[in-house]
């Protein structure tokens, strides 16, 4: 199957592949705000930085059998050190556990948008680069959120890993109609972070399902 998307178009070096690293920083940040929640001392917050950053990515490349990606380049490592210990640095701030809800939100559009463009540059099929796409945007906070003792983000009937799949989607539908990378990414970062932005000022989530529980 030929990629839609230039597999060049992903490396570091690119502008898909700066994404990736704000998206690794955004993750990282969260991951570090977890722990500052519980109060825990510097080490443990790389270890939550680290693994928050890292984990959807690692996922991804695990089942599309690419080499993982921060395995091959140690400066995904080092940017999520650095975001960890900048949260450190900041301190507490009576916004900090509010900013953590906007950088989720941020890492959600950016990652959903680029595990799609991943798992397509390998000769992924497009259904499964949005399912790729949704996994590296959410499998980081669901770790994070196992560690941290939180509600999983998957358990929240507030919009979460929609604003993913949308993000996903919008990006391989409009490079399979032609559209440029960058322009692709925009748009579909743009379209995902909305719907999550959405969710948080105005409380959007989708249907539950009808009628009463039964046991």
């Amino acid at each position: 199957m030929t990629p839609l998307v230039d597999p060049n178009l992903a490396t570091p070096e690119t502008v898909l592949g700066a994404l990736d690293f704000a998206g690794v920083a955004v993750f990282a940040a969260t991951g570090a705000l977890a722990a500052a929640r519980q109060k825990h001392d510097l080490v443990t917050f790389a270890f939550f930085g680290a693994i928050t950053g890292v984990g959807g990515g690692t996922l991804r490349d695990l089942l599309i059998g690419s080499p993982v990606f921060w395995v091959q380049d140690w400066r995904y490592i080092a940017v999520c050190l650095a975001a960890s210990v900048a949260v450190w640095l900041v301190g507490a701030r009576p916004w900090r556990f509010r900013a953590l809800l906007w950088l989720d939100a941020v890492g959600l559009a950016a990652y959903g948008v680029l595990g799609a463009a991943k798992a397509d540059a390998a000769g992924i099929a497009p259904l499964i680069c949005i399912v790729m796409g949704a996994l590296t945007a959410c499998f980081g906070g669901v770790v994070r959120d196992l560690l941290a003792g939180e509600p999983s983000i998957l358990l929240r009937r507030e919009i979460t890993v929609s604003a993913a799949l949308v993000a996903a989607t919008i990006f391989v539908v409009a490079q399979a109609m032609g559209l440029a990378a960058w322009p692709a990414a925009f748009v579909a970062s743009a379209c995902g972070f909305a719907l999550r932005a959405g969710a948080l000022v105005w409380g959007w989530s989708l249907p539950s399902f009808p009628g009463t529980v039964t046991r």
